[in-house]
């Protein structure tokens, strides 16, 4: 049995002169192959095998928020503006999302999860981490259960899922990404510094386009080029991130997968495949980010009475607006009311903008909070 999936790794402890029991943690990422478009797919059979983009009306300045991997092959991917999509594929089926049923298909999926493991950390409606060190069906290979997962995805839901399995979290995420669509990949202990000091470096987690350039200007074009820094230079040139880039580049990570995460905030962000101040096509990123947010706010039952918006400018320079409000943000409409404003107290238009984000936060029962709201004055006309 290879040493991932042996159910203890014993270290020596010199000055004890005992061995103590260390248990190697086993993590699965589970992702779903380009889960709207193959929802849709899946419910029209008219469209399997053609180029389905979900998202806005490219006619109006739409958004791309997800499209099937034959669209993917014209250079389309997820925050492009639609016009852009539509000029390199303008044979492809625009459809807007139907959140509801992603739902509804997310759920049965996370009722799959639960059969193996209590420890499940859903990052999305797609996407979600097992933690199966020790597990319901009393499995020692992290592997098979990652498979028999995938198969059960497909027989319930008709859709294909990736899988990626590891010691820790980031490499569990790392996996699922390298066999795509329908693949499955396991980064084992002993393989990790290899694999990790070959991998490119836009395929980090966190490693956006412009963060991605910036490290090649320095010489950093894979794990092994990152791990070559020391983390205060890292530090400096990335800020807080410079922490997080080098523990895994050293295939660091401790966290655990979460299942009772207490939620401080819900929000989506976007980073543009090219810098813009175009204003109306921000509206529109917002406009998307807003509707996933307010599908996962109904699907956590959550309401926030702070909006947050956080932009990001060309040259990384971050700034954040929010409002809070004696009613809570549970619907676009109010959300992207308040966001418009928010975004006239920001730079961008007349600076160039790379990212956008949007949140809720402030819910009800956090420190008494929801019995201390009030309504905050706009800053603005």
């Amino acid at each position: 049995m290879q040493k991932m999936y042996d159910a203890w790794e014993i270290t020596l402890k010199p000055e004890k002169h005992y061995f103590c029991m260390k248990q190697e943690r086993k993590i699965i990422h589970i992702d779903m192959d380009a889960f709207y478009a193959s929802v849709e797919q899946r419910d029209r059979p008219e469209l399997r095998g053609k180029p389905v983009i979900v998202g806005g009306d490219p006619r109006k300045r739409g958004v791309v928020a997800a499209c099937s991997y034959e669209a993917r092959r014209f250079g389309i991917h997820s925050a492009m503006p639609g016009k852009t999509a539509f000029r390199r594929c303008p044979h492809a089926v625009f459809l807007r999302p139907r959140f509801e049923v992603y739902r509804a298909v997310s759920a049965q999926i996370r009722e799959i999860f639960y059969q193996y493991s209590d420890l499940v950390e859903p990052l999305s409606l797609d996407e979600a981490f097992l933690d199966v060190t020790v597990n319901k069906k009393a499995c020692p290979s992290a592997t098979r259960i990652a498979q028999a997962i995938r198969e059960k995805i497909r027989r319930k839901t008709g859709l294909t899922a990736s899988a990626g399995v590891s010691f820790n979290k980031f490499l569990a995420k790392t996996a699922s990404d390298i066999n795509k669509p329908d693949g499955i990949t396991v980064i084992r202990p002993e393989d990790a510094d290899a694999c990790m000091d070959r991998l490119p470096i836009r395929k980090f987690f966190g490693v956006g386009k412009a963060t991605e350039k910036k490290m090649c200007r320095l010489g950093i074009y894979r794990g092994a080029d990152l791990k070559k820094y020391p983390k205060a230079d890292l530090i400096r040139f990335f800020g807080k991130a410079g922490n997080y880039f080098h523990d895994i580049a050293h295939g660091l990570d401790e966290r655990p997968v979460n299942p009772e995460r207490i939620r401080k905030s819900l929000g989506k962000e976007s980073t543009l495949a090219e810098d813009t101040d175009d204003i109306s096509l921000m509206l529109e990123i917002l406009d998307e980010l807003a509707e996933k947010i307010t599908a996962l706010a109904q699907q956590h039952h959550l309401r926030g009475y702070t909006l947050t918006l956080k932009v990001k400018y060309a040259d990384f320079q971050t700034v954040t607006r929010s409002i809070t409000c004696a009613s809570p943000f549970s619907e676009k409409e109010k959300m992207m009311s308040y966001a418009k404003n928010l975004l006239k107290c920001t730079g961008a238009g007349k600076k160039k903008v790379r990212l956008l984000g949007l949140g809720i936060s402030n819910f009800p029962g956090e420190s008494g909070i929801a019995e201390k709201f009030v309504q905050l004055p706009l800053p603005f006309a």
